[in-house]
Protein backbone atom coordinates (compact mmCIF):
# COMPACT_ATOMS: atom_id res chain seq x y z
CA UNK A 1 0.00 0.00 0.00
CA UNK A 2 2.84 2.41 0.83
CA UNK A 3 4.46 1.55 -2.50
CA UNK A 4 1.20 2.31 -4.39
CA UNK A 5 0.85 5.62 -2.54
CA UNK A 6 4.45 6.54 -3.40
CA UNK A 7 3.87 5.74 -7.09
CA UNK A 8 0.64 7.85 -7.17
CA UNK A 9 2.32 10.75 -5.36
CA UNK A 10 5.32 10.62 -7.70
CA UNK A 11 3.02 10.56 -10.76
CA UNK A 12 1.09 13.54 -9.44
CA UNK A 13 4.29 15.52 -8.77
CA UNK A 14 5.60 14.71 -12.26
CA UNK A 15 2.31 15.78 -13.84
CA UNK A 16 2.19 19.06 -11.92
CA UNK A 17 5.85 19.90 -12.54
CA UNK A 18 5.50 19.17 -16.28
CA UNK A 19 2.47 21.45 -16.63
CA UNK A 20 -0.02 18.66 -17.24
CA UNK A 21 -3.41 19.48 -15.77
CA UNK A 22 -4.76 16.79 -13.49
CA UNK A 23 -8.51 16.29 -13.85
CA UNK A 24 -10.51 16.93 -10.72
CA UNK A 25 -13.77 15.31 -9.72
CA UNK A 26 -15.51 18.54 -10.77
CA UNK A 27 -15.99 19.21 -14.52
CA UNK A 28 -14.44 22.32 -16.10
CA UNK A 29 -16.72 25.35 -16.54
CA UNK A 30 -18.10 25.11 -20.11
CA UNK A 31 -19.12 28.79 -20.15
CA UNK A 32 -17.77 30.96 -22.97
CA UNK A 33 -16.98 34.42 -21.59
CA UNK A 34 -15.90 37.84 -22.86
CA UNK A 35 -15.47 40.74 -20.45
CA UNK A 36 -16.73 44.24 -21.19
CA UNK A 37 -13.10 45.17 -21.92
CA UNK A 38 -12.87 42.25 -24.40
CA UNK A 39 -16.02 43.46 -26.18
CA UNK A 40 -14.73 47.05 -26.40
CA UNK A 41 -11.33 45.87 -27.64
CA UNK A 42 -12.92 43.73 -30.37
CA UNK A 43 -15.14 46.62 -31.51
CA UNK A 44 -12.07 48.91 -31.70
CA UNK A 45 -10.10 46.27 -33.66
CA UNK A 46 -12.98 45.74 -36.08
CA UNK A 47 -13.50 49.47 -36.66
CA UNK A 48 -9.77 49.86 -37.36
CA UNK A 49 -9.85 46.92 -39.80
CA UNK A 50 -12.87 48.12 -41.80
CA UNK A 51 -12.14 49.64 -45.19
CA UNK A 52 -13.59 53.14 -45.79
CA UNK A 53 -16.32 51.86 -48.15
CA UNK A 54 -17.07 48.66 -46.19
CA UNK A 55 -20.66 48.62 -44.94
CA UNK A 56 -20.68 45.55 -42.68
CA UNK A 57 -18.32 43.42 -40.59
CA UNK A 58 -19.10 40.35 -38.50
CA UNK A 59 -16.68 38.63 -36.12
CA UNK A 60 -17.33 35.91 -33.49
CA UNK A 61 -16.84 36.95 -29.87
CA UNK A 62 -17.72 33.73 -27.99
CA UNK A 63 -19.02 30.38 -29.19
CA UNK A 64 -20.34 27.04 -28.08
CA UNK A 65 -20.09 24.77 -31.07
CA UNK A 66 -22.47 26.10 -33.72
CA UNK A 67 -23.92 28.78 -31.41
CA UNK A 68 -22.00 32.03 -31.82
CA UNK A 69 -22.32 35.43 -30.18
CA UNK A 70 -20.76 37.86 -32.64
CA UNK A 71 -20.08 41.56 -32.93
CA UNK A 72 -21.80 43.06 -35.99
CA UNK A 73 -20.80 46.52 -37.18
CA UNK A 74 -23.13 48.15 -39.70
CA UNK A 75 -22.00 51.35 -41.43
CA UNK A 76 -24.44 50.98 -44.33
CA UNK A 77 -27.85 49.31 -44.40
CA UNK A 78 -27.91 45.71 -45.50
CA UNK A 79 -30.55 43.95 -47.54
CA UNK A 80 -33.78 42.81 -45.92
CA UNK A 81 -33.30 39.26 -44.66
CA UNK A 82 -35.08 36.18 -43.35
CA UNK A 83 -33.38 33.33 -41.47
CA UNK A 84 -35.79 30.42 -42.09
CA UNK A 85 -34.65 28.16 -39.24
CA UNK A 86 -32.98 30.59 -36.82
CA UNK A 87 -34.24 33.34 -34.54
CA UNK A 88 -31.99 36.38 -34.32
CA UNK A 89 -31.30 37.89 -30.91
CA UNK A 90 -29.30 41.13 -30.69
CA UNK A 91 -28.33 43.82 -28.21
CA UNK A 92 -27.42 47.29 -29.48
CA UNK A 93 -23.98 48.12 -28.08
CA UNK A 94 -23.31 51.43 -29.81
CA UNK A 95 -24.63 53.79 -32.44
CA UNK A 96 -28.14 54.26 -33.73
CA UNK A 97 -30.36 52.77 -36.36
CA UNK A 98 -33.75 51.52 -37.37
CA UNK A 99 -35.21 48.03 -37.35
CA UNK A 100 -37.99 47.14 -39.75
CA UNK A 101 -39.43 43.69 -39.04
CA UNK A 102 -42.49 41.62 -39.89
CA UNK A 103 -44.59 42.20 -42.97
CA UNK A 104 -43.59 40.54 -46.23
CA UNK A 105 -40.33 40.64 -48.10
CA UNK A 106 -40.36 41.48 -51.81
CA UNK A 107 -38.16 39.86 -54.46
CA UNK A 108 -36.97 36.97 -52.27
CA UNK A 109 -33.76 35.20 -53.25
CA UNK A 110 -32.22 32.27 -51.34
CA UNK A 111 -28.61 33.24 -50.64
CA UNK A 112 -27.82 30.08 -48.64
CA UNK A 113 -29.90 27.58 -46.60
CA UNK A 114 -29.83 29.94 -43.58
CA UNK A 115 -30.48 33.20 -45.41
CA UNK A 116 -33.11 34.58 -47.78
CA UNK A 117 -32.64 38.18 -48.93
CA UNK A 118 -35.01 40.59 -50.63
CA UNK A 119 -35.28 44.13 -52.00
CA UNK A 120 -37.65 45.62 -49.38
CA UNK A 121 -40.09 44.84 -46.58
CA UNK A 122 -43.73 45.76 -47.10
CA UNK A 123 -45.99 46.34 -44.10
CA UNK A 124 -43.37 45.78 -41.38
CA UNK A 125 -43.12 47.54 -38.00
CA UNK A 126 -40.44 50.24 -37.64
CA UNK A 127 -38.49 50.79 -34.43
CA UNK A 128 -35.72 53.26 -33.58
CA UNK A 129 -32.61 51.57 -32.13
CA UNK A 130 -30.05 52.84 -29.63
CA UNK A 131 -27.57 51.47 -27.07
CA UNK A 132 -29.10 48.97 -24.66
CA UNK A 133 -32.03 48.01 -26.90
CA UNK A 134 -32.74 44.27 -27.15
CA UNK A 135 -34.10 42.63 -30.30
CA UNK A 136 -35.53 39.15 -30.85
CA UNK A 137 -36.63 38.38 -34.39
CA UNK A 138 -38.30 34.93 -34.62
CA UNK A 139 -37.19 32.46 -37.28
CA UNK A 140 -38.87 33.15 -40.62
CA UNK A 141 -39.60 36.83 -39.93
CA UNK A 142 -38.30 39.45 -42.41
CA UNK A 143 -36.07 42.13 -40.89
CA UNK A 144 -33.80 44.97 -41.96
CA UNK A 145 -31.38 47.27 -40.14
CA UNK A 146 -31.07 50.90 -41.21
CA UNK A 147 -28.24 53.11 -39.95
CA UNK A 148 -28.75 56.58 -38.53
CA UNK A 149 -25.46 58.26 -37.86
CA UNK A 150 -22.00 56.79 -38.21
CA UNK A 151 -22.71 53.14 -37.34
CA UNK A 152 -24.82 50.56 -35.55
CA UNK A 153 -22.95 48.01 -33.40
CA UNK A 154 -24.77 44.86 -32.31
CA UNK A 155 -23.98 41.78 -30.27
CA UNK A 156 -25.87 39.26 -32.38
CA UNK A 157 -26.74 35.60 -31.82
CA UNK A 158 -28.58 33.20 -34.14
CA UNK A 159 -30.70 30.72 -32.20
CA UNK A 160 -31.74 27.48 -33.95
CA UNK A 161 -35.47 26.89 -34.08
CA UNK A 162 -36.68 24.30 -31.55
CA UNK A 163 -37.44 20.94 -33.10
Amino acid sequence: MAKAFAICATSLLLAVSSGVTVASAQAADPTAFASGADVQAQVREMLAAMKPDQGFMWRPLVRDGATVAAIEIWKKPGRPAVHPAEAEYAIVLDGAGTLVSGGTMADQKVTNPNLVEGSRIEGGATRTLGPGDVILVPAGVPHWFGITGERLVLLGIKLPQAK
